[in-house]
């Protein structure tokens, strides 16, 4: 066996990995049964437990190979197969051939990214992801389900339009794309006041109107590459910006 995984530091990151992991599987059984409302729930607790798995390997300096590798199988079913699945059954079923193959291209595009991710991580600049996340288009799904219980009743008796569809092959792509995105990693770095202001007032917000503003900051970060790249073109029309993912390859 790897020295690495006998090593017991190395036993409570990957716990938590596999704590995401499951979660992401619950989300497969609720979506069968058509609970969409808990499928969405068990996506968004995945979400804190990849966002801790990490964290918790450095504090510990337990950081490994077989960790990162754990990682990514975890996220693609929590990330990838579990949304999928959950907006395939809540919205796409209806549309037949171009419903299934929707949920297809999110999970294809979601392991390309994650495939990606491992191979470019050391190579890029760590303020930007290249693409979308797979847990922020996961996110958009999961979050979604929830805005449209709280504002429209129960997802499982509603039919959405099949413009919803598109949504879903937008976000596949952007997975996929070139698109930076703001990684986040610099943020808590500074040592600002303000940035400790910010938080709280998001935590405030979200613990007051938690369907709304998850909904609004899963959909604005999805969108907030987009916007990134028309400021980027407008600021420099003659295509001279920082390298993009196709140099640094």
């Amino acid at each position: 066996m790897n020295p690495a995984i006998q090593n017991k530091n190395y036993v409570l990151p990957n716990l938590v990995t596999i704590m995401g992991l499951f979660c992401g599987f619950y989300s497969i059984i609720a979506s069968l049964k058509g609970n969409y409302t808990h499928a969405a729930s068990a996506t968004l607790v995945a979400f804190i437990f990849d966002g801790m798995d990490g964290k918790i390997a450095r504090l510990m300096n337990a950081t490994s190979d077989f960790g990162i590798q754990l990682d990514s199988l975890s996220d693609l079913v929590s990330f990838g197969v579990a949304p999928g699945i959950l907006v395939y059954k809540w919205a796409l079923e209806p549309y037949g051939r171009l419903g299934w193959m929707a949920a297809f291209l999110f999970v294809a595009c979601g392991a390309l990214r994650l495939a990606r991710f491992n191979v470019m991580t050391k190579k890029i600049d760590p303020r930007y992801f290249i693409g979308l996340p797979i847990p922020a288009a996961a996110g958009v799904v999961a979050a979604s389900v929830l805005f449209v219980k709280d504002q429209f009743g129960d997802p499982e008796s509603i039919t959405l339009p099949i413009w919803f569809t598109l949504t879903i092959y937008i976000l596949a792509f952007l997975m996929v794309s070139n698109v930076r995105y703001y990684s986040g990693k610099t943020l808590f770095q500074q040592k600002s006041y303000n940035v400790l202001v910010m938080f709280v007032l998001l935590i405030f917000v979200v613990g007051l109107i938690p369907e709304i503003s998850l909904f609004v900051l899963s959909v604005g970060y999805a969108l907030s590459g987009l916007l990134l790249a028309a400021f980027k073109k407008l600021k420099h029309p003659s295509g001279q910006t920082e390298d993009d993912f196709s140099e640094q390859m």
